[in-house]
C-alpha cells in the first residue's frame, strides 16, 4: 500500500518535472509545449550580408546570394561569411569570343568588341552585328551606289565604277570625276610639263575609280603626293617665268591634286615640300562622323586658321575631311601684274602703279566642295617680303587670284599687318597673296620751300648768263657760244620742270612735258660734250680750234632730237605716269637719257684727261706760252666742275622718281638749284673780261650820258685804250 503510494507520487513527480523542465536548443517553450525559434528573425541576422537565411526544426542554415560564394554551400554564423564571386576566373567564356568579361562586386558585365553585340544584355555572350541588315542604314554606311557586305566584326562597302572610297573599306563610296585631269585643255598646251601632271594624276583616279584595277596602279598618298611636288618642281624653277593666263591653270591643276591625294594618307597631318618651289601641310580626319574642332597649318611664309565644319561643309559627307596649304616658293614673280580689278584703290589715295606682290603664293584647298561662300571665313597669316621704303607710305592689300587671271579682294579683308606680317579674312577659297600698294608721301614744308627757292635762284642766275653770253662782245666765240646753248638747254628744262613735273593730268600734257624735260636734259649734257671737245681741240690742235656754229646746233640739238623721238615712237606710253611727268622705270625707257648721259661722262672724263695731260706737258717746255695755258687750265677746272654738278645731281636723280629715300630728294633740290649759280660764278663773275663789262654797263646806267660824252671826247686816248683792249680779250677768246 505504501509502496502504491509512492509511485503515485514519484509519477505525479515527475509530470510536474516534465511540465516545467527547459526544451531542447532551438525550441523555445511556449505553455506546456516546446516550439520551434527562428533564428533568421533574429538581430543582427546571424548569416551576414550577401547571404539569404533559412529556418530548420531546432536550428538554420546559410547560402551565399548570386555572386557570392563561401566555402560551404550550407554555413551557419559560426562559419565564414559570403565573399565576391569573381566569375570571370570561373568562366573565362562566358562573355564569348567577342566579348572581355569585367568582374564587378557581387556580378559581372562583358564589353564587347567593336562590331558584336550581346542585346543590352551585359551578362550575355557578345554576337556579331549585321551593320548592314536596314537598308537606310545600308546607305548611310556605304552611300547610295555602294553595295554593304556583312563581314565577321565588320562590313565593308564595294564601290562601283566610277566610285570610290579612296581605299578606305568602311567609307562610304563617292563619285570620282576624272574630267578634271584632262591632258588636252588649254594650260597643258602652253605650260611645259603640266601635261605630264594631268596624265599621272588621271591614271591615278582612274584606279582608284575601278574596283578591278591592278593593286599596283593604286599608289599611295605620300608616295603620289611626292611626285605631284617633284613635277610642280620641273615647271617653276628659280627665276622662271610663266604667263599669267597659264598661273591659273597650274594652279587649279594643283589644288584638283590635292583633293584626290588627300583622303589616301594615313597620317592625320602631311608636310611635305621641296627645295625650290612648292611647300604643302595636309591635315585629315576620317571617320563615321564630320570632325569638329580648329584646323592651324604652319609654314615658314604663311598659317591657315580655320575649323573642320568649315573644311568638310553641310553636304553629303563622304567618310573624310581634308584641309591643305599650299605655299610657291618663287610663284609671286610671275603673277606680279595683272592688277587691272584694282582700280578702285586710286579712290582711296592709292596709285595702282605702284602694286606689287608682298608675300608668297598661297593656296588653301578643303574638301568642300562649296567654296565660294563660306559659313566661317577662313584667316591667312602671310609673311610680308619687303618693308615699306620711303619717300612712300604703303597699303596692305589682301587679294585672290581669278580664274580670269586677274587680282581682286572681292570676299577678302585685311585684318591686320605690321612690317613683317599680313593678316587676312577670306569668305572664300583660292589663291591668296598679300598686295602692297605704294603711294608718295606728302613731301615736307622745307622740301617744297627749297624746290621753288632753289630753282628760282638757278632760274634768275641763268637768265644773267644767257643775256651775257649774248651780248657780252669781249668774250664771244666757240666756247660761249656753247655755254649759251647750254644754259638755254638748262633754263627751259627748270622752267618745265618747276611747272609740270608734278601736273599728270592730262595725260597728253604730261606726256609733252616728259618728252621736253628728256629733250633738254638732254641737250645740257650734250652741250656738255661739245665743251669738252672744244677744250680737247684747244690743247691738241692750238690752231684753228673753233667749231662752226652750224655743226654745234646740229650736234647739241639734233642728237638728243632724234634720241627723243625715237624713244616716243617705240613706248610712247612710257612718257609720264600717274605721279610724275618723266620717263617710265619699268621698261627700260629711262634708258634712253641715263645710256647718253653715262657716254656723255665717260666721254668727257676721256677727253679731260688727255687735256690735263697734254697742259702739264706744255707746262714743262722751255718756252711755254703761260697766258694761253693758264687760260685753258682755267677752262678746263670749270668744265669739270660743272659736269660734276649736273652728273652728281642726275646720280641723286635717278632714286628721286623711283622709291628712293627722302634725302636723295633734298640733295637732287638742291644740286638743281646750284647748276644755274655755278655757271653763273663760274663763266661770269670769276671772268675778268665780264667784270668789267658788267662795270661798263653799270657805269652806263649810274652816271648821266652828257658827262659820259664829255669825258668820251675829251679824252679819245682813253677810248683807244678800250678798244684796243677789248680786242685784245676777243682775240684770247678765240683761241
Amino acid at each position: 500500500m505504501g509502496s502504491g503510494k509512492e509511485l503515485i507520487i514519484l509519477g505525479l513527480m515527475c509530470l510536474l518535472w516534465k511540465c516545467f523542465s527547459a526544451c531542447d536548443d532551438g525550441y523555445s517553450r511556449k505553455g506546456k509545449n516546446c516550439e520551434d525559434i527562428n533564428e533568421c528573425d533574429d538581430e543582427p541576422r546571424p548569416c551576414g550580408n550577401h547571404s539569404k537565411c533559412y529556418n530548420s526544426p531546432g536550428s538554420y542554415y546559410c547560402q551565399c546570394v548570386h555572386g557570392f560564394e563561401n566555402e560551404k554551400f550550407n554555413f551557419t554564423a559560426f562559419d565564414k561569411r559570403c565573399q565576391d564571386k569573381n566569375e570571370c576566373t570561373y568562366n573565362n567564356k562566358i562573355c564569348g569570343q567577342y566579348g572581355t568579361c569585367k568582374n564587378l562586386f557581387g556580378s559581372y558585365e562583358c564589353t564587347c568588341h567593336s562590331g558584336y553585340t550581346n542585346t543590352n544584355n551585359t551578362h550575355q555572350p557578345c554576337i556579331d552585328i549585321n551593320e548592314c541588315e536596314e537598308v537606310k542604314k545600308r546607305e548611310d554606311l556605304c552611300g547610295k551606289e555602294g553595295t554593304c557586305k556583312n563581314i565577321n566584326g565588320s562590313y565593308v562597302c564595294e564601290c562601283p565604277k566610277g566610285y570610290t572610297n579612296y581605299g578606305n573599306e568602311r567609307a562610304p563610296c563617292s563619285q570620282l570625276d576624272c574630267k578634271d585631269f584632262q591632258v588636252d585643255s588649254g594650260s597643258a598646251q602652253s605650260l611645259e610639263g603640266l601635261a605630264d601632271i594631268l596624265t599621272m594624276m588621271r591614271s591615278s583616279c582612274l584606279a582608284l575609280s575601278d574596283p578591278h584595277a591592278a593593286v599596283e596602279g593604286k599608289t599611295n598618298g605620300v608616295a603620289l603626293l611626292e611626285k605631284l611636288l617633284t613635277a610642280t618642281d620641273a615647271i617653276l624653277p628659280p627665276g622662271h617665268l610663266i604667263h599669267s593666263e597659264d598661273v591659273g591653270g597650274l594652279l587649279q591643276v594643283v589644288e584638283d591634286s590635292i583633293r584626290l591625294i588627300g583622303p589616301q594618307l594615313k597620317e592625320n597631318i602631311t608636310k611635305m615640300e621641296t627645295s625650290e618651289t612648292v611647300e604643302a601641310a595636309i591635315a585629315i580626319q576620317k571617320g563615321k562622323t564630320p570632325p569638329t574642332g580648329p584646323i592651324h597649318l604652319t609654314n615658314e611664309n604663311a598659317r591657315l586658321d580655320t575649323d573642320w565644319a568649315t573644311a568638310a561643309g553641310t553636304g553629303t559627307y563622304p567618310g573624310f575631311a581634308l584641309a591643305a596649304l599650299l605655299t610657291y616658293k618663287n610663284l609671286e614673280q610671275s603673277v606680279n601684274n595683272s592688277f587691272e580689278e584694282l582700280k578702285g584703290l586710286e579712290k582711296e589715295g592709292v596709285n595702282s602703279t605702284y602694286i606689287k606682290i608682298n608675300s608668297k603664293v598661297v593656296s588653301v584647298v578643303v574638301s568642300n566642295p562649296s567654296t565660294e561662300s563660306l559659313s566661317h571665313p577662313v584667316i591667312i597669316t602671310l609673311t610680308n617680303l619687303n618693308k615699306t621704303a620711303e619717300p612712300f607710305e604703303a597699303k596692305y592689300i589682301c587679294a585672290y587670284w581669278k580664274d580670269t587671271g586677274v587680282w581682286s579682294r572681292d570676299g577678302c579683308s585685311q585684318l591686320g599687318s605690321n612690317d613683317t606680317h599680313t593678316v587676312c579674312e577670306c569668305k572664300h577659297l583660292s589663291s591668296f597673296a598679300v598686295l602692297m600698294a605704294l603711294y608718295p608721301m606728302e613731301h615736307p614744308f622745307e622740301l617744297v620751300l627749297i624746290t621753288k627757292l632753289g630753282l628760282t635762284i638757278s632760274l634768275l642766275c641763268l637768265v644773267l648768263c644767257i643775256l651775257t653770253f649774248k651780248f657780252c662782245r669781249s668774250i664771244q666765240g666757240t666756247r660761249t657760244t656753247i655755254h649759251l646753248h647750254l644754259c638755254i638747254c638748262l633754263f627751259v628744262a627748270d622752267i618745265v620742270f618747276l611747272a609740270g613735273i608734278s601736273q599728270t593730268k592730262p595725260v597728253g600734257g604730261c606726256r609733252f612735258v616728259a618728252a621736253m624735260l628728256h629733250l633738254f636734259f638732254l641737250g645740257a649734257f650734250t652741250w656738255m660734250l661739245l665743251e669738252g671737245v672744244q677744250l680737247y681741240r684747244m690743247v691738241v690742235l692750238v690752231f684753228n680750234a673753233t667749231i662752226r656754229p652750224l655743226y654745234l646746233f646740229i650736234a647739241g640739238y639734233g642728237t638728243p632730237l632724234v634720241i627723243v623721238i625715237i624713244s616716243a615712237i617705240i613706248r610712247p606710253k612710257s612718257y609720264g605716269n600717274e605721279k610724275y611727268c618723266w620717263l617710265s622705270l619699268e621698261d627700260g625707257l629711262i634708258w634712253s637719257f641715263f645710256g647718253p648721259v653715262c657716254f656723255i661722262i665717260f666721254a668727257n672724263v676721256f677727253f679731260f684727261i688727255i687735256t690735263v695731260w697734254k697742259l702739264a706737258q706744255k707746262f714743262t717746255s722751255l718756252n711755254p706760252d703761260l697766258c694761253e695755258l693758264n687760260k685753258i687750265k682755267a677752262f678746263t677746272v670749270t668744265a669739270i666742275a660743272q659736269m660734276c654738278i649736273l652728273g652728281l645731281m642726275w646720280v641723286f636723280g635717278a632714286f628721286l622718281f623711283q622709291e628712293g629715300t627722302i634725302v636723295a630728294a633734298y640733295i637732287f633740290t638742291i644740286l638743281n638749284s646750284l647748276q644755274g649759280a655755278l655757271i653763273f660764278v663760274m663763266h661770269c663773275l670769276l671772268s675778268k673780261q665780264v667784270r668789267e663789262e658788267y662795270a661798263y654797263f653799270l657805269s652806263c646806267i649810274c652816271t648821266p650820258k652828257k658827262k659820259y660824252a664829255d669825258l668820251s671826247s675829251t679824252n679819245p686816248s682813253s677810248s683807244q685804250s678800250q678798244g684796243s683792249q677789248s680786242g685784245q680779250h676777243t682775240g684770247e677768246s678765240q683761241i
